[in-house]
């Protein structure tokens, strides 16, 4: 095995799941309003669809799978549409919701079904795994063996990193900055929707 080239593959898995943006602010979201069960069940669903995504990748580069660049496109911008309604939903909690009873706030219900339709729609995975991925399938002389690797990693990193994350979002949950760090998630999350939909449309 290529170590160097794994130990690359890995600090780029790390770096791109902890880097805001809708999954890793969907888990911190929803962890904030339902504990870590809830934030668990977001898990589980985001780490589903880059199972499902890995898959595609695979086929695409064993050629068994071709997806038009237009189909494509069209599932980002859909996506894209799909983080951003979430995003306004948790700033119309925030803005709907007094202030003295933080701890009441909606926030993003989360949980498998939400975690799977933001990790299979978005856009920076969609793009990881299309372009990033298939790079390393050289970390090993075998192909299939390297997208065993690639795979198994990618999931143990991605639940420990996201499990990170709401811990960290978790030890602010009971001070007075909760409203105001869901209002940024949600705000962020707009960003990126409308940054994702400008890219796709322009680039």
């Amino acid at each position: 095995m290529n170590s160097s080239e794994y130990f690359l593959y890995c600090v780029a898995v790390v770096v791109m799941i902890a880097t805001p943006g809708p999954v890793m602010l969907l888990v911190a979201s929803a962890g904030l309003q339902g504990g870590y069960r809830k934030a668990l069940q977001t898990i589980f669903g985001t780490n589903f669809a880059s199972l499902i995504l890995i898959v595609l990748s695979v086929c695409i580069l064993k050629g068994i799978l071709n997806i038009n660049e237009y189909w494509l496109n069209g599932i980002k911008i859909l996506g894209c549409l799909y983080i951003a309604y979430i995003g306004l939903d948790i700033l119309k909690e925030v803005f709907t919701t007094h202030v003295e009873q933080p701890m009441q706030l909606k926030a993003a219900q989360g949980g498998f079904k939400q975690g799977l339709l933001v990790g299979i729609s978005n856009p920076k995975d969609i793009i990881f795994f299309a372009s990033f991925f298939p790079k390393f399938v050289g970390i090993t002389s075998d192909m299939n063996l390297s997208f065993s690797v690639l795979t198994i990693s990618w999931i143990i990193l991605d639940f420990a990193t996201l499990s990170l994350v709401y811990l960290s979002f978790n030890s602010l949950s009971q001070s007075q900055l909760y409203p105001k760090l869901l209002a940024a998630c949600g705000m962020i999350l707009v960003v990126v929707a409308l940054y994702g939909i400008y890219a796709t449309v322009f680039a």
